[in-house]
């Protein structure tokens, strides 16, 4: 809201962003609050969300613009104008194009594809559109959730659950919060990948899905993941594994974090890792209970450093790898992730993977050791108070 906000009234299509479930309509909502707080009416409000069956026929661009044409011009006021899943209405674009152009109408749309606003609509808006990526909640918002809703927000049951911002509301058992999880995951998967892109065999689609969210953290190719399916007498080809990876991080499913040098950020293009939007999500698909809590941190940082705005890749040095570099702006940082470092040849290995880079940006190890280690200028921090600190 905090990032929102500035561009509230201001002539430019406000976007937003993200995974299923993960608050978009809720922001609207809470949009539109800010908006009454400021001086408006809600009767200057022109809400559709075209998930909602009985707005079907306004899926038809040629039906929909005439109506809120009608809908604006019997306001009072500056209209302000929130369609819900835009990505439902064909040709939306030209829609939301003519909204800014014909009328003085403030638009906010939502949507659940990173590529709404490639190719046309940027086309068609000419910049005069701002983005804004949701993500589920992430630690400090869910202890706060949780605790609104008079339960615990340990840093265990976040790691298990997840931030989707429903869930942490209900007062459920594990298995009513795996049911809510896989309703999620196979509404992202039916809607937004097999039927937007007219996948025949959804099965093998899973397959590939399950693969990467059990190797969580781990670099992945499109050809490791062809050969593991071959060898479970699976086929598949090479190109339609990366066509598969590259509708999950569409969706926003997957996070792709791409492997670039240390030393002048080439990017390496033949190995990526991949980590899942939520971590409950990822949990209640692959029932390895803790055992890739490794994997699972990975997770829960990088996660993290996308909502606070930065470009997260993973750094390949000469001889070792950096979990995560940091970019955002001027500001770089460098983090390593692991579970704890209760030998020593761990924590050479997780300090060492520093060494060779000879610039001064900040770097840090995070564990969820109780006691903490920093050595040659290099920071050790709890995972728990890194993920609720502001300094990063």
């Amino acid at each position: 809201m905090d990032r929102i906000e500035p561009f509230m009234e201001a002539d430019v299509v406000k976007v937003l962003v993200g995974l299923r479930r993960s608050g978009k309509s809720d922001l609207l909502k809470l949009i539109q609050r800010r908006l009454l707080e400021r001086g408006c009416n809600a009767s200057q409000f022109i809400t559709m969300n075209f998930e909602d069956y009985a707005l079907t026929q306004y899926s038809d661009p040629d039906v929909l613009y005439p109506y809120l044409l009608e809908r604006i011009n019997a306001v009072e006021g500056r209209p302000y104008v929130f369609l819900d899943e835009i990505q439902e209405v064909r040709s939306f674009e030209k829609v939301v194009n003519s909204l800014r152009a014909a009328t003085k109408a403030d638009v906010y749309i939502t949507g659940s594809n990173s590529k709404l606003l490639s190719g046309e609509l940027a086309t068609y808006l000419g910049g005069r559109y701002v983005q804004f990526e949701v993500y589920p909640f992430g630690y400090a918002e869910y202890r706060e959730a949780r605790k609104q809703a008079g339960g615990d927000g340990s840093f265990m049951d976040y790691l298990l659950s997840g931030g989707m911002p429903f869930l942490t509301t209900q007062q459920w058992d594990e298995q009513s919060r795996r049911t809510y999880l896989t309703d999620i995951y196979r509404s992202v998967v039916l809607k937004d990948i097999v039927q937007r892109h007219g996948i025949r065999d959804v099965t093998l689609l899973e397959r590939v899905v399950a693969y990467v969210m059990a190797n969580v953290g781990n670099i992945i190719s499109a050809n490791s993941i062809a050969a593991y399916l071959k060898n479970e007498r699976m086929e598949i080809g090479v190109q339609t594994v990366i066509n598969y990876l590259e509708y999950c991080v569409d969706s926003f499913l997957l996070e792709r974090m791409n492997r670039v040098g240390v030393v002048g950020k080439k990017l390496l293009k033949t190995q990526q890792k991949y980590y899942v939007a939520d971590q409950g999500l990822r949990n209640a698909i692959v029932s390895d209970g803790m055992t890739n809590i490794q994997g699972l941190l990975e997770n829960v940082v990088a996660l993290e450093a996308r909502r606070r705005g930065y470009d997260v890749s993973v750094g390949v040095g000469d001889d070792a790898e950096v979990d995560f570099v940091l970019d955002r702006g001027a500001e770089r940082r460098y983090i390593q992730v692991t579970y704890l470092m209760a030998q020593e040849r761990t924590v050479e290995r997780e300090f060492g993977a520093f060494r060779g880079i000879e610039d001064n940006y900040p770097k840090t190890v995070v564990s969820m050791d109780p006691v903490l280690r920093p050595r040659d200028g290099i920071e050790h921090r709890n995972v728990e108070e890194f993920l609720l600190a502001q300094d990063w």
